[in-house]
C-alpha cells in the first residue's frame, strides 16, 4: 500500500492507494475541487465567510453545491464541509481511475471506499482514551465519509468543549458538516437531546469524546483496541 503526503495550498492531506496512478488520480481530483471553489469564492465572498447556510446557484460548481445542502442540513456555515468536499473529489477520481481501495484523510476527515478490512485510530487530543481505540471498517463498495471535529485539538474554529465529535455518513460533505455543527453544542447532559436531530440525516452514527466521557450513537461500527501512532495523524 502507498502513503502519501499531499498539501496544495492549504489542503494538506495523506492519501492510501495501491497504485501510484491512483494517487495521481487523487491529486487531480483534489486540486479540480479546490480550484472550482475557489473560483466561486471570489464571486460570493459570503460563502466562505458565513458560520450559518448559504444557498449556491444551480449552475455552481458540483463541490459548492453539495457544500451548501449539508450546510442547511446541519445548520453551520457551508465551508463547515470544506475538508471532505476537496477529499470526496480525489476519492471518486480514485474510483474513476479504475481503483478499487482509496483513502484520504484531510485533516482528520477521512473519505474511503476499500475491498479490505481497515482500521480507523480514535484520536482525541488529552483525553484518557485518545489513541488507544480505533473504529473497525468493514470493506465498502460505497463512499464512507467518516469526519471529526474538535473544540482541543487544532486549528479549526469551533464553539464546543468536546475533544472529538465523530460522524459517519455516505455523503462525506454531510458527515464533515455535522462533526463541525454537533462539535459546537454537544455535552454529557445534552448528548441524548442533541442526537434527536440527527435522527432522519445523512449520518448515522457518532462517536463523541469529551475529557473521561464518550457518547456513542447509532450504527457505529466495531471498536477494537488499537495504537494510534501520532505520527500517522495528518497534519501541518
Amino acid at each position: 500500500m502507498i502513503r502519501e503526503k499531499f498539501a496544495y495550498r492549504e489542503t494538506i492531506t495523506t492519501i492510501l492507494a495501491d497504485d501510484t496512478s491512483h494517487v495521481e488520480a487523487a491529486k487531480e481530483g483534489m486540486i479540480a475541487a479546490r480550484t472550482g471553489l475557489e473560483e466561486y469564492l471570489l464571486t460570493d465572498p459570503f460563502f466562505h465567510m458565513s458560520y450559518s447556510p448559504v444557498s449556491a446557484p444551480a449552475d455552481a460548481p458540483e463541490s459548492v453545491r453539495c457544500m451548501a445542502a449539508a450546510s442547511f442540513e446541519a445548520d453551520v456555515g457551508p465551508m463547515a464541509a470544506v475538508a471532505a468536499t476537496i477529499g470526496w473529489a480525489g476519492v471518486k477520481a480514485m474510483q474513476n481511475r479504475g481503483a478499487a481501495f482509496g483513502l484520504i484523510d484531510n485533516g482528520g476527515d477521512i473519505v474511503l471506499f476499500s475491498n479490505r478490512e481497515l482500521r480507523v485510530g480514535i484520536y482525541a487530543g488529552a483525553a484518557p482514551s485518545s489513541g488507544k481505540f480505533a473504529f473497525l471498517i468493514p470493506p465498502q463498495n460505497e463512499i464512507l465519509g467518516i469526519c471529526t471535529s474538535s473544540a482541543t485539538v487544532g486549528p479549526s474554529v469551533s464553539f464546543g468543549i468536546a475533544d472529538s465529535v465523530t460522524c459517519f455518513s455516505h455523503d462525506p460533505v454531510k458527515a464533515d458538516a455535522w462533526a463541525t455543527g454537533l462539535c459546537n453544542i454537544l455535552t454529557p447532559e445534552n448528548f441524548d437531546e442533541v442526537m434527536k436531530k440527527v435522527e432522519g440525516s445523512s449520518v448515522f452514527a457518532v462517536y463523541a469524546v469529551i475529557g473521561d466521557w464518550i457518547g456513542r450513537w447509532g450504527d457505529l461500527p466495531e471498536i477494537v483496541p488499537a495504537h494510534v501512532s501520532y505520527d500517522l495523524i495528518t497534519k501541518g
